[in-house]
């Protein structure tokens, strides 16, 4: 999966709807010269957007690995806590109301609004009172649900320019992807992995359930705060950082228990891993598919994931929760 990874990484930063050679690249990484605009195009531009696919990749494919585990449920992926519908409705307020335009500005917006709806949807879920997992799918569900509604009516009372910016983040894309958001979402990413690695073993125990989970020590309240604040900080950051990216935390998860099982000491490792070879594959196809236009990579996933994981459960049997 690291070989995977670091192929897909280069073809990423090689391939594009403007030609460069091979030589060319690796002079741009070995010998740069500011002058050259191609040295320029893969230093500020490919590069940085080869490696916020993957960490994005990384962090999806992690929470929907520790979403369908918390609730038991084969569909279950990071949007379930309100987290796309949070940010899409802070991005569009900042757009509308203050004027917000630059992708610095989206990512802060994105993960202010990330937290407050799942916040929102753990306090409605009533989590105080257990960890009840068809209770906490509801809660995100019609928070979701007000938030869409609220987004749309912020963008159908604004100028079209509103709209237009709107749509770019929306579609879910990594053009224009610089150091400044690479950084911002590695460092977050990077904490969010760390801290859902550690839950690995108390994941074991509570996807068995929570009467089981009590009996063989774990506390499942405990473990579903602080899973719940890992989801919300790589879900968050992934979805801040890129726009809403659909299906990778769902598919990722299913396709890891394939290969290695239900251990989560792997699971999680693969399906981090599956989920960035997939994205950095869908957004190098994007941009070559209809040169000199790109399709944003949230669209190559949904394009090319949905009708091979249709393909994949009909043919197989996946894992079961």
């Amino acid at each position: 999966m690291v070989l995977l990874i670091l192929t897909t990484t280069a073809l990423s930063i090689t391939v594009g709807s403007r030609d460069i050679s091979l030589e060319t690249v690796w002079q741009a990484l070995t010998a740069f010269d500011p002058t050259n605009t191609e040295h320029l195009l893969i230093r500020q531009s490919r590069i940085p957007r080869a490696l916020i696919a993957v960490v994005v990749g990384l962090a999806l494919g992690t929470a929907g690995t520790i979403m369908q585990s918390l609730t038991r449920n084969p569909l279950a992926e990071p949007g379930l806590l309100g987290i796309n519908s949070g940010a899409a409705a802070a991005i569009a307020v900042g757009i509308s109301f203050f004027g917000i335009v630059s992708v610095s500005g989206y990512l802060v917006l994105g993960l202010i609004g990330a937290a407050i709806a799942s916040a929102l949807v753990f306090l409605l879920g009533g989590v105080r009172r257990g960890t009840n997992p068809v209770r906490l799918v509801l809660s995100g569900a019609a928070l979701t649900a007000v938030l869409s509604a609220l987004t749309q009516i912020v963008l159908l009372n604004s100028p079209e320019n509103v709209y237009d910016r709107y749509r770019h983040w929306m579609v879910g894309s990594l053009a224009g992807r610089g150091t400044d958001v690479l950084v911002a979402v590695t460092v977050l990413v990077a904490l969010g992995l760390v801290m859902a690695y550690t839950l690995s073993r108390s994941l074991d125990v509570v996807s068995l359930g929570e009467d089981a989970g009590r009996a063989l020590g774990a506390s499942p309240n405990r473990v579903w705060m602080t899973a719940g604040l890992v989801v919300v900080v790589l879900a968050g950051a992934a979805t801040a950082g890129a726009g809403p990216i659909v299906f990778l935390g769902l598919a990722a998860p299913h396709l890891a228990r394939l290969i290695v099982g239900v251990d989560h000491r792997w699971l999680l490792l693969y399906s981090a891993a599956i989920a960035a070879v997939i994205i950095t594959c869908a957004d190098v196809l994007g941009r070559v598919l209809a040169p000199p236009a790109e399709v944003p990579v949230g669209i190559m996933v949904a394009i090319i994931g949905g009708p091979f994981f249709i393909a994949l459960v009909r043919r197989r049997k996946l894992v079961h929760l």
